[in-house]
């Protein structure tokens, strides 16, 4: 591969030229890693931890501060206040808002030039040089995310190797993979199967569009 261009590829302007839209490419991609969070992260009040309720000294007469009992959030091995406890974190975007954000995305990588599409990405067998070799031929730099229309063994395996690279199908492509990698390497197969998914406008969720045709008056 010698990093020269031998052909285009015909896109459709409605999934690769959408307009610059932040505010949308950020609620999504925040939304993503919301709904990635466990949320079981817990820590123990001053009412949960294992202690004696014994009044640690005198309330007067000491000449320091009044205390309690040893689940004080202020001492140590007490309780602690005001901390994290089990909750869900997700966050609920219309299917609409995250189809247009992911067209955003990819319109916005093919305006600054960090799509490159290739012919084919398959390799015989786990060849971490061979990929290598590619992204030099390419002149890439940074990170970057191959994306084909189904990731063969081996190539997740000659890809496992290199510091920020990975690579994943293409209908599993989202706002977050997409902006997080710097590069996107696509083969032409996957850019037709994108076009195929995202190229064209959804119905909105719940309803069928009818076709009526206005009655002719009766002569």
């Amino acid at each position: 591969m010698a990093g020269e261009i031998v052909a285009t590829v015909e896109v459709t302007d409605y999934v690769f030229a959408e307009p610059m839209n932040g505010p949308l490419l950020h609620q999504a991609v925040v939304a993503q890693q919301a709904n990635r969070r466990q949320g079981t992260h817990s820590v123990r009040t001053r009412g949960q931890v294992v202690h004696s309720n014994r009044k640690l000294r005198a309330q007067k007469g000491s000449g320091r501060a009044r205390l309690g009992d040893a689940g004080n959030p202020g001492l140590r091995g007490g309780g602690v206040a005001h901390g994290p406890h089990p909750r869900d974190h997700s966050k609920r975007l219309p299917v609409r808002m995250r189809r247009n954000a992911l067209r955003v995305a990819l319109s916005d990588k093919v305006r600054n030039g960090y799509i490159t599409v290739i012919e084919d990405l398959s390799v015989d067998k786990p060849n971490t040089k061979a990929i290598l070799d590619m992204l030099s031929a390419l002149e890439i730099k940074g990170s970057t995310l191959i994306i084909t229309t189904a990731p063969s063994d081996n190539l997740r395996r000659s890809v496992r190797n290199i510091p920020n690279t990975d690579t994943m199908a293409s209908r599993l492509l989202s706002p977050l993979e997409a902006t997080r990698a710097r590069n996107i390497i696509i083969s032409k197969d996957a850019v037709e199967k994108i076009d195929e998914l995202w190229g064209h406008p959804t119905s909105k969720p719940g309803r069928i569009s009818h076709q009526v045709e206005e009655a002719g008056s009766p002569a």
